[in-house]
């Protein structure tokens, strides 16, 4: 049985592989571990920045979520977008990003947010339709960026 819960410092090395391994699979992308090891772990001692929860099967994790916050002035509310989602590979199609999902909107419906989004590489295939499966949407925003650093 799959459970959820609030991934803590003790998570923290499995939060970097997994990261790591969003970027390698989706973008074919190195993430250097000396900022990416304090950019998580300054999440996990500040809920202010967000919150990572894991998926875990007999004490192994096998998946990762992070919700960050925006807030909506059109909506007088919080909407979480979703990020550095991962199921390791030996726990694909077990329904891990299902119960991550379920858990996060839970908490959210828990915390009156008025809305999930979350973005995807738009070469990701297998994520665009697993998200359409989940009921997102593609909405009608598109999103831009710019790099500052």
């Amino acid at each position: 049985m799959i459970h959820c819960r609030r991934a803590t410092i003790d998570d923290l090395e499995h939060l970097v592989d997994g990261n790591q391994s969003i970027a390698r699979e989706t973008e074919g992308v190195e993430l250097s571990e000396a900022k990416l090891k304090p950019g998580i772990a300054a999440i996990l001692d500040d809920q202010n920045k967000g919150i990572y929860w894991v998926a875990i099967i007999e004490e192994q994790v096998i998946g990762q979520i992070l919700v960050t916050y925006e807030w909506s002035d059109w909506r007088n509310g919080q909407i979480w977008w979703i990020q550095s989602v991962y199921v390791w590979p030996e726990a694909r199609r077990l329904g891990v990003f299902k119960a991550l999902l379920d858990h996060v909107t839970h908490e959210a419906r828990d915390h009156s947010v008025v809305e999930l989004r979350l973005y995807a590489d738009t070469t990701n295939q297998k994520a665009h339709s697993t998200y359409l499966n989940q009921g997102f949407t593609t909405g009608h925003y598109q999103v831009f960026e710019k790099p500052l650093t």
